[in-house]
């Protein structure tokens, strides 16, 4: 029910993320879905791509740090308000979301979440029924 994630540290110096994006290209990982979230001296790029252990693998041996990270990636109707409701009932399980990024493919939005709480977040998903994708079927949106 969790999907492997890259997060990878940069220097926040011109033409690193190209680098990084090149290099990949390279090696055929497609990126599915990606934010970048920065400061003034390092960012962060996280990535869904489509081979993860092998993206880690190779950013590794050109001295990218990278990591690899466990996200959920919940399904909802790309309307207004969904996104709200949806987490709403983390909210009111007392789990906090760490971080979210989201894309839509037709109607369906996928929400990428990381939680401070896993297990409990995989609970309130079971019980309130919420839609989500394997990291399978993710790969073939």
């Amino acid at each position: 029910m969790t999907i492997n994630q890259i997060s990878i540290f940069l220097e926040n110096k011109y033409g690193k993320l190209s680098e990084i994006l090149a290099l990949l290209g390279k090696e055929n990982i497609r990126i599915i879905a990606a934010t970048v979230a920065d400061t003034s001296e390092f960012g962060i790029l996280r990535m869904i791509v489509s081979d993860a252990q092998e993206a880690y693998r190779l950013l590794n041996e050109n001295n990218v740090n990278a990591n690899l990270t466990d996200v959920l990636a919940i399904t909802t109707e790309s309307s207004a308000g969904t996104f709200a409701s949806t987490l709403a009932l983390f909210t009111q399980a007392g789990i906090s979301i760490e971080y979210m990024y989201c894309f839509s493919v037709r109607e369906k939005a996928i929400l990428i979440l990381r939680t401070n709480n896993r297990e409990s977040a995989l609970e309130v998903i079971r019980r309130q029924n919420l839609g989500y994708l394997s990291e399978n079927e993710l790969l073939n949106l």
